[in-house]
């Protein structure tokens, strides 16, 4: 049983990892992109706007918490890379500008979901000479469209340091920036909490199905 188990986990982990890897990466990729547009090359100067996934690993998102949830079968895979740099005071215009660069990472993910789906496309049209391959590429393009979906609608939730946050950081008035600054240092133990306890999975489960058919009607395959 063990044995069996080790299996599924290896499997796993191979059609997984290159979805997942690209995924968190290209995330951080499109805040340093657009941060590099709009006037603060912090992310170019340190190497960070490579898709090569080594230069933006952070042990914990990157490689520890994948592996604690694959390890004891949990229904959802989650993790990050590690944060891109943004120096706002080098930006054109840091209010307007800090939005388009928060809102850039979950665009990233979402245009990654498209790809994927069309991905699911050409597999299901000239997938039949892949033989058993086929199941393998199908889990992998799932996931890659699933994990892309579930990245960028959760970084939307309002709540710093999540993108979501750092939007609505920017749109509302100074006093809600101020209480938004100081929840900050503990946003990221409240998400748990919200994700762990249900109420988050409650709000995003509705928006995750709205955007994933939403991209699936996209490439055909719903409509």
């Amino acid at each position: 049983m063990l044995d069996a188990n080790f299996s599924v986990i290896i499997q796993q982990i191979a059609a997984y990892a290159i979805p997942f890897l690209f995924a968190i990466t290209l995330h951080e990729v499109g805040h340093g992109w657009a941060a590099a547009r709009l006037g603060d090359s912090t992310a170019r100067m340190l190497g960070r706007l490579t898709i090569n996934p080594i230069k933006h690993i952070d042990p914990v998102g990157t490689i520890m918490m994948p592996a604690i949830l694959l390890f004891v079968n949990s229904p959802f895979l989650f993790g990050w890379a590690k944060p891109v740099p943004v120096n706002p005071r080098k930006l054109w215009n840091p209010s307007r500008a800090m939005i388009i660069v928060a809102a850039a990472g979950p665009t990233a993910n979402f245009v990654m979901a498209l790809f994927w789906a069309v991905m699911l496309r050409l597999l299901v049209s000239f997938g039949e000479g892949l033989g058993s391959s086929a199941d393998f590429f199908t889990e992998m393009i799932r996931f890659g469209i699933n994990f892309n979906v579930l990245l960028g609608v959760f970084n939307l939730v309002p709540i710093p340091p999540l993108d979501g946050g750092r939007v609505l950081r920017e749109l509302g008035p100074p006093q809600l920036a101020g209480a938004l600054d100081r929840i900050e240092p503990y946003g990221f133990i409240i998400v748990i909490v919200l994700a762990a306890f249900g109420p988050l999975w409650m709000v995003i489960s509705p928006v995750m199905r709205f955007v994933t058919l939403g991209i699936l009607s996209i490439v055909g395959f719903l409509g």
